[in-house]
């Protein structure tokens, strides 16, 4: 069965967990054990901010190491799910449904991409 990644899309700090309604915890709570009894979620989280990340690039076969935050960039991957669905259109599924649960003064999107695996052998 195939496999998805979920990539979160945010504006670092313009979401702020106490702008979030008191059910939203328990919201996303009942979503991934919904996920994870469906047997779709392989992992997930959330990811520390750029002011702590490292970025590295590789351009005229040199290295360079940019530490964060990266403030040229407006929308960072804020976190990650990684699904197992039986195709594109249940990873989407999931995608929409992750989304909706989150409060509507906050921007949020979904990058959902299918895995390619390698070859075995």
């Amino acid at each position: 069965m195939p496999r998805f990644l979920s990539l979160v899309r945010i504006e670092e700090n313009t979401i702020d967990m106490e702008s979030a309604d008191p059910g939203f915890e328990q919201r996303m709570g009942a979503l991934f054990e919904e996920i994870t009894k469906a047997g779709a979620m392989v992992d997930t989280a959330g990811l520390r901010p750029t002011a702590e990340a490292t970025r590295i690039t590789w351009s005229d076969g040199q290295l360079s190491y940019t530490d964060g935050p990266f403030t040229e960039t407006k929308e960072v991957v804020g976190g990650y799910a990684m699904l197992q669905c039986k195709d594109m259109a249940e990873a989407v599924e999931w995608g929409r449904r992750f989304l909706a649960v989150h409060p509507p003064q906050w921007k949020v999107g979904l990058e959902v991409r299918e895995v390619e695996e390698l070859p075995e052998g």
